[in-house]
């Protein structure tokens, strides 16, 4: 076994971290089986709603003109107020850089005609695959609404062929606002009625088992407000504790929680609209306590419950810690966050998913997380040489491989 030593150190993990595979956790990515739901190119990067936001940071022009725009007017507004008239700093910013340049494209010519060119001439599969290679992603979880009816469609008609692209089962429409969304259900064929009654909730158990076989979904997944509170009476928390919870436990797949979304706080800025809000971490000690036999995949969305979230961990082991999600994708964030998750649970926690909407997004949150992590691992394993404990290639490459993959399919309890 190769033994490591303050002097060869950083390359060794440099290495390991830019060699290793990543099953990226949580996505809204597509195949391109799925027609225009399939988002990739130069336009949707530019056009994806964090830019939209910094856009207007600057703009003057009324959001309602800006919307009428086609998605390449857009983009032309887009590039020029945020990489010509001002220079891109942003991270978000900065990633559409870090695509073009992995891309192989001159950032420095500016035109954004010749990068749209230079995209468009390479067939669609053959580009899949150099972004998956780029970003070295070997395999992507999607997020996925049978409730969209452009979405479910694929499903029924085509369903997914591509097996890098896995499946995950989108709970929010179910609830965040059952009372709206019932009806859906009935159009679905289930047999529910507004109120929880025995028959209802027999039936959203039966629909939810259903599309869990027909997607062959990982796990189930909720994007919840900072006020989401288990137990009460309400419409989200019945139908959690008395539906998902127990087909979670029945066909064996987690449920994950992504906690603290303030939605459309400004809606005249559509997907770019929502905002964040501290939560309250006893509903999941509540959850991990009375339903040991479930398990959660946990993120939240708020730095200040970063703590509390990554304390609670080390009481419960059917709780998984992942990502460092939206708002807290910056950098430094990323890397207070990393290290003290690294001090508190060791290596048992999944470090960082992409949340990519974009295709090519899959580059950019990779390559940065990459060099973070690189630099918060090497100071870890410094220490661990300081105190005298022999550490091998072979050790680092088991650690890297469990951050980035392992650790995710093990708690799940399925191969990848």
């Amino acid at each position: 076994m190769a033994v490591i030593n303050q002097d060869n150190l950083t390359m060794v993990i440099t290495k390991e971290v830019e060699r290793v595979q990543v099953t990226d956790i949580h996505t809204h990515l597509y195949p391109p089986g799925f027609g225009d739901m399939f988002l990739y190119g130069i336009d949707e990067l530019l056009t994806y709603h964090y830019l939209i936001a910094e856009f207007f940071r600057y703009a003057t022009m009324d959001y309602e003109k800006f919307f009428s725009l086609s998605k390449m007017q857009q983009a032309e507004l887009i590039y020029q107020t945020l990489f010509i008239k001002h220079s891109p700093v942003s991270e978000a910013q900065r990633g559409v850089l870090t695509v073009l340049k992995e891309l192989g494209l001159d950032v420095n010519k500016r035109d954004l005609r010749v990068f749209r060119e230079q995209i468009s001439i390479i067939p669609v599969m053959e580009y899949v695959n150099r972004i998956f290679a780029l970003a070295g992603v070997k395999e992507v979880i999607m997020t996925n609404d049978p409730f969209d009816s452009t979405e479910r469609q694929w499903w029924e008609k085509v369903g997914n062929k591509d097996p890098r692209f896995k499946a995950a089962l989108r709970l929010d429409p179910l609830l965040n606002d059952y009372e709206k969304n019932y009806k859906e259900l009935i159009k679905l064929g289930y047999r529910v009625d507004r109120c929880l009654d025995e028959n209802t909730i027999s039936e959203i158990k039966r629909y939810l088992k259903d599309w869990v076989k027909k997607i062959n979904a990982v796990y189930m997944a909720v994007s919840l407000p900072p006020d989401f509170t288990v137990p009460e009476d309400s419409y989200c928390s019945r139908i959690l504790e008395l539906c998902v919870l127990p087909i979670c436990k029945e066909v064996k797949i987690p449920l994950a929680l992504m906690i603290g979304v303030k939605r459309s706080v400004n809606p005249y800025l559509g997907l770019a609209a929502d905002s964040l809000g501290k939560a309250d971490i006893r509903s999941i000690e509540y959850l991990c306590r009375t339903y040991p036999e479930n398990k959660f995949l946990v993120t939240m969305l708020s730095k200040e419950n970063q703590h509390e979230l990554v304390v609670t961990a080390r009481k419960f082991r059917n709780l998984m810690v992942f990502g460092c999600w939206w708002f807290l994708n910056n950098p430094d964030m990323v890397k207070e966050i990393t290290s003290m998750r690294l001090d508190t649970l060791g290596l048992s926690f999944i470090p960082q998913h992409s949340d990519a909407r974009v295709l090519e997004h899959l580059i950019y949150k990779w390559v940065h997380f990459r060099k973070i992590i690189a630099g918060v691992l090497t100071k870890k394993y410094q220490l661990l040489l300081e105190n005298g404990w022999r550490v091998t290639e072979e050790e680092i490459k088991r650690d890297i491989e469990d951050l980035f993959s392992n650790n995710f399919w093990n708690f799940v309890g399925r191969n990848s």
